[in-house]
């Protein structure tokens, strides 16, 4: 059965909720929070009853937090729930399940520093480095639910790699972790591409096969990590 389910967001007030329109709620007596995290859990609830979807703004994104909903039906899809993970036929396609996303990340990864590597397109002097700096952004972007711009499908692989590279240059090897970034609409994003050009130029000395001054960033970042 279908249900026609409520999103709100945390009230003022502790306890309390709003809808889109501005009007404030509470749960009703009955009702339970049910935080997010396991979605068969959430999925069967919402299958039960409405629920009330608790929603907050993350970066440029709506994400849920949970729901309310009565606090019977919550017992009841964990009861559920529980007795179908007990079942020895769950256990082996939990395994299958595993494996098979297991070998899909392992596909994923391989070709994600393979893009890594192409981009940084480095000169032969600076094979190593280039294999060394491909594993440690690999290593942070690739994992499952890290968020970064290498778990996104909405643009090419190779794109990903690249903002990747951009986005770890940034990081380690400029001060803008340390800039206080005026609150003025495009700032930030003008202080990122002028920050992406200086990674440019420091990726291309390598590209180029040219030598490296002791004061080069990125030497100096890779000299820094050594559990790759």
């Amino acid at each position: 059965m279908a249900h026609q389910h409520l999103s709100v967001f945390p009230g003022a007030t502790e306890g309390t909720l709003h809808s889109g329109a501005g009007e404030t709620l509470i749960p009703p007596d009955g009702w339970a929070f049910l935080p997010a995290g396991d979605a068969v859990v959430t999925k069967r609830v919402k299958l039960k009853s409405p629920v009330w979807v608790v929603q907050v703004k993350y970066r440029r994104r709506m994400i849920s937090k949970g729901i309310w909903a009565p606090a019977e039906n919550i017992l009841a899809a964990k009861q559920e729930v529980a007795a179908k993970r007990a079942t020895p036929a769950y256990a082996k396609d939990r395994k299958c399940e595993l494996a098979r996303r297991q070998a899909k990340q392992e596909v994923y990864t391989q070709e994600f520093n393979d893009q890594i590597i192409k981009f940084l397109n480095f000169h032969s002097r600076y094979e190593k480095e280039a294999q060394h700096l491909g594993k440690i952004i690999t290593s942070h972007a690739t994992p499952v639910g890290s968020g970064t711009v290498a778990r996104t499908q909405r643009i090419p692989i190779d794109k990903r790699a690249q903002a990747a590279v951009i986005a770890w240059m940034r990081h380690k090897t400029t001060v803008y972790d340390s800039m206080k970034v005026a609150r003025v609409k495009g700032t930030r994003r003008e202080i990122r591409k002028a920050l992406a050009k200086k990674s440019i130029e420091v990726l291309n000395v390598y590209r180029q096969g040219r030598d490296l001054g002791d004061n080069c960033p990125l030497k100096q970042a890779l000299e820094k990590i050594h559990d790759f």
